[in-house]
């Protein structure tokens, strides 16, 4: 079926918006110091990606424009907005790490302030915004899945304007940065071999690098160093799993993939995942080499299976090599701070494990917490069995709070950690990457302590003897610490993200997320209702109507009017399908976006909350 219109087809109508033009105080990436105008790309289709890159979304929504971006590279042009969620993200050094560690080829706005955010009237990361040869903004996509409806309307812009004669041919104006040369680029997880070598995942160069055990001398490098599925190919690897014996198996990120690496002979098997990412709807256990993964993170040999922390889908995974077969283990897919029995409770993109007795530890990353799993036992938080587990938090309160403070548990902060470490006394250090700096929980007095600052972006953490290796992400190196009997002393400081509530009047609140379906699309109804509407809210207590789950992308919400402000936590699917009677297998896309919507209740406030999920709100 060829996508592209008939030379004879009119073109359609559509909603027209002129675009505001772009603005950052951080200026300009990948442009060789050149500052962009949207008049300047006149003629060109220009989409704008408003990500964060803490947000794995974000990521996601990078790697399905890849091939877009190469297709159509002389008609298109690419703009990452670049808006943060955390006070680290606002850093210029820091977007200039990310567009290097996650190969950012295209121009890059760094708007600090949300200043083109608010423009665009943007409510969720990602955010997708399509604007014309014109300059006029005619559709918007929020969350994953949208490429294909991309590519679709591309196609018709581009046959539209070339008929105008508005549509301008032409080398984009993306400038790469020059490379610079390190053994390490941006290394994500370490272990220690059984040898004593330290084996590296060096994510940004596609590869796993083994050390000496100085941490600095390279052994060997294992993988080709380009993008790939193959035996000698990872893409973005990142955590590392020692198993009893003495193979290594790799979260290969990008590659939705467990891969498998023998130290003695050097080779690379898949033992889970397809290289697809997982969609609502797809199964969730099976054969490990039948069932879809969303971005594995980090991986730990615990109670007998490999645990998956699915920073993709908020939930954690296992992977059993006596049967090799998956299933998920903890959390629901929402993306929250939840505790309670295992399958029912909510993570928050968890991405990095480490086990420790009958403890799994999690730095839950967008949660900025340190969490963990450990069995329910006999009738403990309505789980029976011994195979019930229960999900707690140590440290973190949710997706909103975050910062560097110490003291107890209850009202320490951390700024999205991405990995954890087990301590021989108990305790666990934890890499607190946006604080730059290594922490320490102790159970024992519910304590949380700092242990070393000045670290840049550390991302994982091995014992080696009485020593503390840490993986300095944005350094591109080890560090060696020697574990401090006493904590370094931190001016305490505790932020919120940036976003400005939305406010919203008491009473009755209208849901509305707008989806069209893609030009030549219907939603797909063969096998019942193709759309999924779930609420929720943070406090619980600010809905007194309209939670829970349903078929229509409507809600009417009935608010609480002793509750003054919140956070409501929307997710939405939507399954379109090619609408052409004569195709038996018509071709099927997921669209799908959560977002959190921080709310102040005032007379005066919004009736309506209409959240984009793809095309134009009317």
């Amino acid at each position: 079926m060829n996508d592209a219109a008939p030379a004879h087809t009119p073109a359609p109508r559509r909603a027209r918006l002129r675009a505001p033009e772009l603005v950052g105080k951080g200026g300009w990436l990948n442009t060789g110091g050149k500052d962009l105008s949207l008049a300047e790309l006149r003629g060109r289709v220009v989409i704008l990606d408003f990500w964060t890159f803490c947000c794995i979304n974000c990521l996601h929504v990078l790697d399905e424009l890849r091939e877009l971006e190469e297709k159509h590279r002389d008609t298109v042009v690419i703009i990452g907005v670049h808006s943060p969620k955390f006070v680290h993200e606002a850093e210029h050094a820091a977007v200039v790490d990310a567009v290097e560690r996650y190969e950012v080829h295209h121009p890059v706005l760094d708007d600090p302030e949300l200043a083109t955010w608010k423009q665009y009237a943007v409510r969720a990361w990602p955010t997708l915004v399509v604007i014309d040869p014109e300059g006029y903004i005619v559709a918007q996509h929020a969350g994953e899945g949208h490429a294909h409806a991309i590519a679709r309307l591309v196609e018709e812009l581009e046959a539209e304007h070339a008929a105008k004669g508005t549509l301008r041919r032409g080398d984009g104006p993306y400038v790469a940065p020059e490379p610079v040369a390190t053994d390490l680029r941006f290394p994500g997880k370490a272990l220690v071999l059984p040898g004593g070598n330290l084996l590296v995942s060096d994510s940004t160069r596609h590869q796993l690098v083994e050390l000496a055990p100085d941490g600095e001398s390279v052994v060997r490098r294992i993988g080709s160093g380009e993008r790939g599925f193959t035996p000698d190919a990872f893409s973005e690897p990142q955590g590392l799993a020692l198993l009893p014996d003495g193979s290594v198996i790799v979260a290969d990120t990008v590659n939705h993939a467990l891969r498998r690496f023998d130290p003695a002979t050097g080779a690379v098997e898949t033992v889970a995942g397809t290289g697809r990412q997982w969609w609502q709807g797809s199964p969730t256990s099976g054969p490990a080499l039948e069932v879809d993964l969303s971005s594995p993170w980090d991986v730990a040999w615990w109670q007998g299976k490999v645990w998956i922390a699915m920073a993709g889908v908020h939930q954690l995974w296992t992977w059993d090599p006596q049967t090799g077969t998956v299933a998920v283990s903890a959390g629901t897919t929402s993306e929250g701070l939840h505790d309670g029995p295992a399958l029912e409770a909510w993570l928050a993109q968890p991405s990095g494990l480490a086990a420790a007795g009958d403890r799994l530890w999690i730095a839950d990353s967008e949660n900025s917490a340190l969490r963990y799993v450990e069995p329910a036992g006999e009738g403990a938080d309505g789980a029976e069995g011994a195979e019930g587990y229960v999900v707690r938090t140590a440290v973190g309160t949710g997706l909103f709070d975050f910062g560097h403070r110490d003291g107890d548990a209850a009202q320490a902060l951390l700024q999205h950690p991405l990995g954890v470490t087990a301590l021989p006394d108990g305790s666990v250090a934890v890499c607190d990457t946006y604080n730059h700096a290594l922490r320490r929980f102790d159970p024992a007095t519910g304590q949380v302590s700092t242990l070393a600052t000045d670290l840049r972006e550390p991302s994982d953490a091995v014992l080696v003897g009485e020593d503390i290796l840490v993986v300095e992400s944005a350094r591109h190196r080890l560090t060696r610490l020697r574990l401090p009997e006493e904590a370094v002393r931190v001016d305490a400081v505790a932020h919120r993200t940036q976003r400005a509530a939305t406010e919203v009047a008491p009473g009755t609140l209208r849901l509305d997320v707008v989806f069209q379906a893609p030009t030549g699309q219907k939603l797909d109804t063969r096998y019942g209702p193709s759309t999924r509407l779930m609420v929720s809210s943070t406090p619980p207590e600010l809905l007194v109507g309209g939670e829970g789950t349903g078929t229509d992308l409507f809600r009417e919400l009935a608010l609480n009017p002793e509750v003054t402000e919140g956070v409501l936590h929307v997710s939405a699917m939507a399954a379109s399908c090619d609408d052409d009677p004569a195709n038996e297998y018509p071709a099927c896309h997921v669209h799908q976006q959560d977002w959190g919507v921080p709310v102040t209740v005032t007379a005066g406030g919004a009736t309506r909350l209409p959240l984009v999920l793809a095309g134009m709100d009317a």
